[in-house]
């Protein structure tokens, strides 16, 4: 009883530390311009005002901002889930020469830093012609997110027994026919999982987006938001609103797949 009590209180205190960045994002937003960097902060705003929510709504380039790091980072997303499932497939049911090599080369693509791709990635669009166009960013996000997905869902892919494969095969499915009906549905969850993560690598992305777009009509929300810093000083309240919009999009894209990942698991659970 004692362990866990003490387990229970360590595990608070965890999320308390992770969670406190959040909060005090929150209540700066809310608090009125000029008492968000005062020595004698308040942890507890005890006068709120919507004023920052409606300084960052009104900014221009927002909503132009946040359509173009939809398209891009969805886009950019789903491509990488497309061709990582087929690849996290091969790389898990099918014995080919080179495989071992293939499968350290992708893990040391992963962990390759973005910095250490900046200048490949620019001389590349420059030379395809794809300068500060959004396409750009979407081939970027691609690159970066591809390794991770494939290696991750191999990964998901393995968990589930090849024995299901062969008895749909036995039954008459052909290879993807097999795929489709019996190892898909079972990487509901693992579909769910890596389209998360990759959403949040591509969503929260500025180095690329600064350096590939120059034009404002282009920026995505990570570069609009660095607007806020100028030259005659920082915006913190609009800076803090702003930061809650941004993860807005983020939010209600993970409670969308999370309802649909314990869709598919219950469904998946009574038919089986």
């Amino acid at each position: 009883m004692l362990k866990k009590s003490a387990a229970n209180v360590a595990g608070l205190v965890l999320a308390l530390f992770f969670l406190f960045p959040t909060y005090w994002m929150l209540t700066s937003a809310l608090k009125p311009k000029g008492s968000t960097i005062t020595s004698d902060y308040d942890l507890i705003p005890f006068s709120v005002t919507f004023t920052n929510f409606v300084t960052a709504w009104t900014k221009p380039g927002f909503l132009s901002s946040l359509g173009n790091s939809l398209l891009v980072t969805l886009t950019a997303v789903l491509a990488a889930i497309v061709v990582g499932i087929t690849a996290a497939v091969a790389m898990s049911r099918f014995a080919f020469r080179g495989r071992k090599s293939f499968l350290l080369l992708m893990l040391v693509a992963q962990m390759a830093p973005f910095e250490a791709l900046l200048i490949p990635m620019f001389l590349m669009m420059r030379d395809l012609q794809l300068y500060e166009h959004l396409s750009s960013l979407v081939l970027v996000y691609f690159a970066v997110t591809l390794p991770f997905c494939a290696w991750t869902l191999r990964g998901f892919v393995n968990g589930i027994p090849i024995e299901l494969e062969e008895a749909a095969m036995v039954d008459g499915c052909g290879r993807w026919g097999a795929f489709q009906k019996v190892t898909l549905p079972l990487l509901g969850p693992g579909l769910v999982a890596t389209s998360v993560f990759a959403f949040i690598t591509a969503w929260n992305e500025f180095l690329f987006a600064k350096v590939l777009i120059r034009s404002q009509d282009s920026e995505t929300l990570p570069v609009w938001l660095s607007g806020f810093q100028t030259a005659f000083g920082t915006d913190w309240g609009g800076a803090m609103a702003a930061s809650v919009l941004f993860t807005v999009p983020a939010l209600v894209f993970f409670l969308i797949v999370q309802r649909k990942m314990v869709a598919g698991v219950t469904a998946g659970a009574v038919k089986g």
